[in-house]
């Protein structure tokens, strides 16, 4: 059995994390650990790096087979700020595979509140009223209506790094060995 240690407790992802590793061949760990970058990301590449910490990190803390990184943040695209989503699977042969995910505009109030030095979480309680928000639909889940909730859009990730490492790794494809 495949130890997976998740680097965060946060219900949304880690509801992802279920969803697509629900099997008996995985005991899951849901562990909290730094994610090395702003509370608040500003970039896809900050985002991206945050994920990748957060997954060696729990890889390391729980002696794990794999280690699973989340992250969310913000990225500029010309005046607006965009929502965008990364993570990381990191095994213990030193194996790194990130995927992004969804992108959507955040309206200018939101946005405003998050140049003003603020989380997005926490704009988003004071936008929606709903403290509890970030472990919920979250800002993706009110902008589209609960179409799309947190755990959805961090699933989708977490099925593009698990097929990528099924793909690459298991298949011993020789063309991938990305080590970050």
């Amino acid at each position: 059995m495949e130890i997976i240690a998740i680097g965060t407790t946060n219900q949304a992802k880690v509801a992802a994390v279920r969803n697509v590793f629900a099997s008996d061949r995985y005991t899951l760990i849901p562990t909290n650990v730094p994610s090395g970058v702003s509370a608040q990301p500003l970039s896809d590449a900050e985002t991206r790096q945050g994920a990748i910490n957060r997954a060696k990190r729990a890889l390391e803390k729980e002696r794990a087979d794999i280690g699973i990184g989340l992250e969310g943040g913000v990225m500029e695209v010309g005046e607006e700020l965009w929502l965008c989503n990364w993570g990381a699977l990191v095994d213990r042969n030193g194996i790194v595979i990130t995927a992004g995910g969804a992108r959507i505009p955040l309206p200018v109030e939101v946005a405003e509140g998050i140049r003003d030095g603020r989380e997005l979480g926490d704009v988003m309680a004071e936008y929606t009223g709903n403290r509890n928000i970030r472990h919920h639909e979250g800002a993706i889940g009110v902008f589209t209506n609960g179409y799309v909730d947190r755990a959805g859009m961090f699933g989708h990730i977490v099925q593009l790094l698990a097929g990528q490492y099924d793909f690459f790794v298991k298949t011993a494809d020789s063309r991938y060995d990305k080590r970050v």
